[in-house]
């Protein structure tokens, strides 16, 4: 948290914080009371970090909530599945709002960050969605370097910082790390290649280099097969993906309704009966780890998706 002063206390009475967040100063008086999360992300870090009591609305899930936040996210309310109007996340009467992508909060989002800061709101987005990515074109951007686990567990200590509870931020942050580091005990993938598949049936977004699954695929040290494209989330067509036929899918089981094949199940379905597909050697082999949204994205959830892999490699026989 570049630039962060913050009173240090735990009880959220009188911290107080100004940093640097995606090229932009913000500023926080006091602990916020009335916090909007607009991302599944960031709920989930907010929850885990025992701030439902200061939460007025969360948005926008790809997911289940994590396991364990089960009663926590019920005594807050969701204000939306998908993006919300500027006007719904304002009768929530937010204090805080934070989101996990630049999209969220700018053009074609729930509304822009100037939006909120010229009505007193302080913004925050996930570093991760701005560290070595360029959000200025279509799709969802571009990274001119891979993401590291690092930028989720500064955004862990950001909102802690931001909340008065840097205890528990750090506490958040030491079990995130044992977890890594017990999956990925032994776990030699050198002679792997992955794929990830996050959504959509007739032009599918694959990940590329350097997202989130990039931070699970160097984890074991394996391939991925589309690590030419510096594109978070490319569209490639069916042929291209039988040509490189990965040893592994990784394959996002979404809940969400906004594109096709949303659902493990249903990506399954069309894998293992298109013609193109059906023959590659994953589908044959039934070589597929199912993942959630959540953890394809930088989140606390990609430690998730590096313990899935891990145990996807172990009963394949191919962790090394």
């Amino acid at each position: 948290m570049a630039g962060c002063a913050d009173s240090g206390t735990t009880d959220g009475s009188k911290a107080a914080a100004t940093f640097d967040n995606c090229g932009r100063t913000v500023g926080v008086e006091s602990p916020p009371k009335r916090a909007v999360s607009l991302n599944q992300g960031t709920t989930e870090i907010m929850l885990s970090l025992g701030l439902a009591d200061r939460m007025a609305g969360t948005a926008t899930w790809t997911d289940p909530v994590m396991k364990g936040l089960e009663k926590a996210n019920g005594e807050v309310e969701r204000i939306a599945d998908n993006n919300p109007s500027f006007e719904r996340v304002l009768d929530a009467d937010p204090d805080f709002v934070a989101a996990s992508f630049v999209s969220t909060l700018g053009k074609g989002g729930v509304a822009t960050r100037d939006q909120f800061e010229k009505l007193g709101v302080p913004t925050y987005v996930s570093p991760s969605d701005c560290a070595g990515k360029d959000n200025s074109g279509g799709g969802d951007g571009a990274r001119s370097k891979p993401l590291g686990i690092d930028a989720v567990y500064g955004e862990i200590r950001d909102l802690a910082a931001v909340f008065g509870v840097k205890e528990r931020g750090e506490q958040l942050v030491a079990s995130l790390k044992k977890r890594m580091a017990e999956a990925t005990s032994g776990v030699d993938g050198s002679d792997v290649t992955l794929l990830y598949w996050f959504a959509n049936s007739e032009s599918p977004y694959m990940a590329g280099c350097c997202g989130a699954p990039g931070i699970i695929t160097r984890a074991f040290g394996a391939k991925n097969v589309f690590d030419d494209s510096h594109e978070e989330w490319p569209q490639i067509n069916w042929e291209t993906v039988a040509d490189r036929n990965p040893d592994v899918l990784v394959i996002g089981d979404l809940t969400r309704k906004s594109q096709t094949a949303e659902s493990a199940a249903k990506k399954i379905a069309f894998l293992e009966s298109d013609p193109v597909t059906r023959n590659m050697d994953a589908v044959k082999h039934k070589r597929y780890v199912l993942l959630s949204g959540q953890a394809m994205n930088p989140t606390i959830r990609t430690i998730e998706g590096v313990e899935r892999v891990a145990a996807g490699l172990r009963e394949f026989g191919l962790a090394g």
